[in-house]
């Protein structure tokens, strides 16, 4: 019926829990420091289960993250670290393609902290650079303001490859941003940058549909991939905080996680896969209902 990409699951989330080690601010990029071969056994297994996208352990490997601990010189090696696990994945899976994940600059989910317009485009054109040849793709994730995405979509304005933006709107209503704007307001910022793709990321699956109906009316290829946590926490939004300030979901499994997927192809979406808590057993179980339903994983 329709082709569908199917993107993968958690990463970051996916890897702190498989490590069980004392979390930490530096989140997965502390995993990948201890045990740079969970990062490609997780790309692995997505691939095994049906994803056509690993998308690359580089979400959180920002200088103004590792700076904090005195790492921040160490941000290429970390990247390439990532990069390359990915990418040795997907040649062991024999296809698919790697994304450059690009997560918020100083913290997720904190519209209010606001870094520099200029010198945020500056910070993310440099990972573009590093990243430009070692992937298909560049994903922008959970973006929460129309700032935050002004910055980063300036950020790849250079790059050759497809830019993907990823929008993370209110838990409890889809059509705001986090930042209380409405989402309908990023819409001169998509027609200006033209990005090749829309999606909402990392936010509860029942808030998803509202936000859908808003970004397919921007008239590029639109999709969601939503997390399974209960709420995003006010400790989560401190300082430097820990994802053990965060809660999962114990009523979000598979097959209720491929509903609301299946609901949002429903609406034209034609990207969709996981955010954190969403894992490998979410992405097979889509994956099944993808194909049972007549469509093309691609």
């Amino acid at each position: 019926m329709t082709d569908i990409i199917l993107l993968d699951g958690s990463i970051g989330q996916e890897l702190v829990r498989r490590s069980a080690d004392r979390a930490t601010p530096l989140w997965s990029t502390q995993v990948m420091l201890d045990h740079p071969e969970m990062v490609g056994e997780v790309h692995r297994d997505y691939f095994g289960v049906g994803a056509t996208i690993a998308t690359a352990n580089t979400y959180a490997v920002h200088r103004s993250r590792l700076v904090r601990v005195g790492l921040d010189d160490q941000m290429p090696v970390l990247v390439n670290t990532a990069l390359d696990q990915a990418r040795a994945a997907r040649d062991a899976h024999g296809g698919g393609r790697v994304a450059g994940a690009l997560g918020p600059l100083l913290a997720s989910y904190r519209p209010d902290l606001k870094p520099d317009v200029d010198d945020a485009a500056e910070k993310f054109g440099e990972l573009v650079r590093i990243m430009e040849d070692k992937v298909d793709l560049f994903l922008i994730e959970t973006v929460s303001s129309v700032q935050e995405a002004i910055s980063a979509l300036r950020g790849t304005a250079a790059t050759t490859k497809p830019v993907w933006l990823a929008l993370s709107v209110e838990d409890d209503d889809g059509t705001r941003l986090r930042s209380g704007e409405a989402l309908v307001d990023i819409r001169p910022v998509i027609d200006g940058f033209k990005p090749d793709a829309v999606l909402i990321n990392c936010t509860r699956p029942e808030a998803v549909a509202s936000a859908l109906e808003i970004i397919k009316a921007f008239g590029l290829p639109f999709g969601a991939y939503a997390n399974g946590f209960t709420r995003i926490s006010d400790a989560f939004k401190a300082d430097a905080p820990t994802v053990d300030a965060l809660e999962q979901r114990t009523d979000l499994g598979p097959a209720a996680y491929s509903k609301f997927a299946m609901g949002w192809i429903a609406q034209g979406a034609t990207i969709v896969g996981g955010c954190c808590e969403v894992g490998p057993d979410h992405i097979a179980q889509l994956a099944r209902d993808l194909r049972a339903a007549g469509h093309s994983i691609v």
